[in-house]
């Protein structure tokens, strides 16, 4: 008899890593071994470890830009190193938040908001509608029409959240998203992550050195040694 993933009185899992590695330079450079993780769908998770320990392999591993060696991931319930339409994945479950967040600067901040929606081949009235929606909670209504390259960096960052956003995804993965910013848009930037994450209905699963931040997430994680441990309070 299989044994369920959930009871009907906690949510079901939104991302499980079962006994994954993964290597870079033909095996030279091990990064994951053995790594097992497990998230429910709504919580908030902080992945902390030193630089090269494997933690943006993890979020890379599970948006499917990357691909282990051995072991399994699932998102959703859909594993992903056998998912057949991984652009699916990638436009609709899953919105991405990097530390030098990747918007194209020539462009406007609108039009870069815009992209994964027609790629996903949204409406333009109801992308347009959730563009006003997010640019409000994110207050950049007032900078829809400017090039990224005019943005602060607190501003670019907030974009990169509207974008990562746009598509409704069920989990969202940020690596390092205010390791580029000063102390006080950093705080700022992870207090509105958090509630995008709450009033969205995202799970949240993000790379940090930062510990304080760290600590407001529902859980962190240790990435060590290739394995990933759950932190024990003091």
């Amino acid at each position: 008899m299989t044994t369920p993933l959930h009871t009907p009185s906690e949510p079901p899992l939104a991302l499980r890593a079962d006994e994954v590695w993964k290597s870079y330079e033909d095996g030279a450079i091990t990064v994951l071994q053995g790594a097992s993780l497990e998230a429910r769908a709504g919580q908030t998770i902080a992945l902390c470890g030193p630089s090269g320990c494997g933690k943006s392999t993890l979020l890379h591993l599970f948006g499917g830009l990357d691909t282990p060696e051995r072991g399994r991931l699932w998102v959703n319930g859909v594993e992903v190193n056998r998912q057949r339409d991984l652009l699916r994945l990638l436009r609709h479950e899953v919105g991405f938040v990097f530390q030098l967040h990747n918007l194209i600067p020539d462009l406007s901040l609108e039009e870069n908001c815009m992209i994964p929606a027609v790629a996903a081949g949204t409406d333009r009235r109801a992308a347009r509608e959730r563009l006003e929606h997010l640019a409000q909670r994110t207050g950049l209504s007032h900078r829809l029409g400017q090039r990224i390259q005019k943005l602060s960096g607190g501003e670019r960052q907030r974009t990169a959240l509207c974008r990562a956003l746009m598509n409704k995804p069920k989990i969202l993965l940020a690596d390092e998203p205010t390791g580029s910013l000063d102390e006080k848009t950093s705080a700022t930037v992870f207090d509105l992550l958090l509630d995008l994450a709450a009033t969205e209905g995202v799970t949240l699963l993000m790379a940090t050195h930062d510990r304080a931040l760290a600590a407001r997430c529902d859980r962190l994680l240790e990435v060590h040694d290739g394995k990933i441990h759950e932190h024990a309070d003091d």
